[in-house]
């Protein structure tokens, strides 16, 4: 029931379209209750036999019951079409809803979940909502109205044949209520198994690369089969149900057409009732039961649609870890300064990853941050753009707290460019306007220029407008990392974060990438996070970090002469140069 109530205030918006179906069904169920006994009356008549007075009395009952099967055409469409109307559009608002919310959510909150399963929710889990509001809610409230009609009718009717005929119901009823508590744990599974068979389709799809390069189909498809297999499983374990519940309502349904045959053809022996009454009877127990067996229906399809509500309300009431603090405020001039206060931060409680790191970068100034993997060094880029808040210290930025900037704001101030480059399935151009899609061609072009790859877009047939395709795949690595450059540049942001920007591109590629940073230095705050020295050496100042924390800092010239981690890590990769890179690195 509270999962009803949630369903019916997400839709009050489309509460006229809804009521406008539910007007339309109760008129129809008129009809249909009339019509009937219209019918009864005609073949009464014709069985007492025929005047003139009578025949013109036939004529007009005739032309009134093709009338009512004419308004019952217009009344089934305004009853179906509105109805569905309504769902679709609810349906469509609640997948923006949850695209939203998710939209909204930190990074940790998708570092714990699975792409598919988050997919499957917004797609498959919302269309749930079309059968709770198209088909349960008006087809409940039609069979409701129906069966209390037709029993009404059959009262006037007859009151003894009328109670012989809800004999079943208290035992359809006992059944339904049984076969609810059995199916809906279910179809919970079974949402729960398609969300993850499209999680792993999703994992398999992206990884096809890696499944043929080591010669995995055939293990990963077995492992698809058995999330496909348990899906299947849970399908139809509640089919199951289904198939022993389903007929047995029907048994009772026909049991009782039986009980009314027995006992109305006695009462006619007896002439206890007359021809038409036992026609109509007749006609009305057709209607009786159809609408029994569509309740009983419908609560399999409750089940399976609150299965998937369920789904959607969870994500709906997840809660937002990083969120606009009441009086957020935009950042007005932004200059670009940092500071960090004593930061730590852990992703696992007592598992610090930061610990009280205190630095500062001056407007214009290039910092870089080196160290090991694991010591921190991303998680420092990931806090800066308030991904993620610190577990203890702040972080400022032109000397207000980022907790205190309203978060679009911040994000529009604080330009990325990682290391696992991300493109979108459009065109070159598409790509690096993403940060800012009113920037002129003219514009779109000076990035480029300025992340030097404007020669190889030239070069390329379709130029600007050639398509990346998914993530990038026609493309390079090097030249995806210099269109994310580019589309960092765009965007103007004071703050500049560079993430393993060089890390798996060739020596050329790294000289075309630092060169982008260079022309850079100086016009915007610049955090350049890097393994290779190459890319940091010309940094005002570096930061190395050990263990979470900042064991050294000061320019490459400094760090390089004094004995510690930064001196063996100059050490250690000058022993690993090829001979072009020990030219490269005289060069600089």
């Amino acid at each position: 029931m509270n999962i009803i109530l949630r369903v019916a205030a997400e839709a009050k918006r489309y509460k006229w379209l809804m009521i406008t179906a539910i007007i339309s069904t109760l008129l129809l169920t008129a009809v249909n209750l009339a019509a009937p006994r219209m019918m009864s009356q005609m073949i009464a008549m014709v069985a007492a036999g025929l005047d003139d007075a009578g025949f013109g009395q036939i004529l007009r009952l005739t032309f009134a019951l093709t009338l009512l099967y004419l308004s019952r055409i217009v009344l089934r469409y305004l009853s179906n079409f509105m109805a569905h109307k309504a769902a679709w559009r609810l349906v469509q608002e609640l997948r923006m809803k949850v695209y939203n919310k998710l939209q909204g959510q930190s990074m940790d909150y998708f570092r714990h979940s699975q792409t598919g399963d988050l997919v499957s929710r917004t797609i498959n889990d919302t269309a749930m909502f079309e059968q709770l509001y198209a088909h349960l809610v008006p087809e409940s409230i039609t069979n409701t109205i129906t069966v209390l009609g037709v029993i009404t009718m059959l009262m006037l009717i007859n009151p003894q044949l009328a109670l012989l005929t809800c004999l079943p119901i208290p035992l359809i009823l006992i059944s339904g209520w049984f076969f609810a508590t059995k199916i809906r744990p279910c179809f919970q599974e079974t949402q729960q198994a398609l969300g993850t068979l499209s999680a792993q389709l999703v994992d398999n799809y992206s990884g096809m690369q890696e499944i043929q390069a080591f010669g995995r189909q055939i293990m990963v498809a077995e492992d698809f089969n058995a999330k496909a297999g348990r899906f299947t499983h849970f399908m139809l374990r509640g089919l199951n149900f289904s198939a022993i519940f389903h007929p047995g309502v029907e048994f009772l349904t026909a049991l009782g057409s039986i009980i009314v045959v027995g006992f109305g053809g006695y009462l006619a022996f007896q002439n206890r009732m007359q021809v038409g009454d036992i026609v109509a009877f007749m006609l009305y127990l057709a209607l009786f039961y159809v609408p029994i067996t569509g309740l009983t229906n419908l609560l399999e399809q409750m089940q399976q649609a609150l299965a998937g509500a369920e789904r959607v309300i969870y994500v709906l009431d997840a809660p937002e870890v990083i969120r606009n603090t009441p009086g957020a405020l935009p950042l007005t001039n932004p200059r670009g300064a940092l500071r960090f206060d004593k930061v730590s931060f852990s992703y696992v409680e007592g598992v610090p990853v930061l610990d009280e790191v205190s630095f500062e970068a001056a407007p214009g100034e290039m910092i870089a941050i080196v160290g090991a993997t694991g010591v921190g060094k991303s998680t420092l880029a990931q806090l800066t753009a308030r991904f993620y808040d610190p577990t203890e210290g702040v972080i400022y930025m032109d000397d207000r707290d980022l907790r205190e900037i309203d978060l679009d704001s911040l994000h529009q101030n604080v330009a990325m460019v990682l290391q696992d480059t991300f493109l979108f399935n459009g065109t070159i151009a598409e790509n690096v306007a993403f940060a800012r899609p009113d920037a002129a061609q003219q514009e779109v072009e000076e990035a480029v220029r300025i992340a030097r790859i404007l020669d190889d877009i030239l070069e390329m047939p379709e130029g600007f407008q050639t398509v990346v395709g998914e993530r990038g795949a026609r493309l390079s690595g090097g030249q995806k990392q210099r269109i994310a450059i580019a589309r960092a540049v765009i965007c103007k942001a004071p703050v500049l974060i560079l993430d393993e920007a060089t890390a798996s591109v060739d020596v050329k590629t790294e000289a075309d990438i630092q060169k982008a940073i260079m022309e850079l230095a100086g016009t915007r705050t610049i955090i350049v996070i890097a393994h290779r020295l190459s890319t940091v050496r010309r940094a005002d100042r570096i930061l190395v970090f050990e263990e979470g924390r900042i064991v050294q800092q000061g320019t490459h010239q400094e760090l390089s002469e004094i004995p510690g981690p930064y001196q063996e890590m100059c050490r250690i990769q000058e022993r690993g140069l090829m001979a072009e890179d020990r030219q490269f690195m005289s060069n600089l």
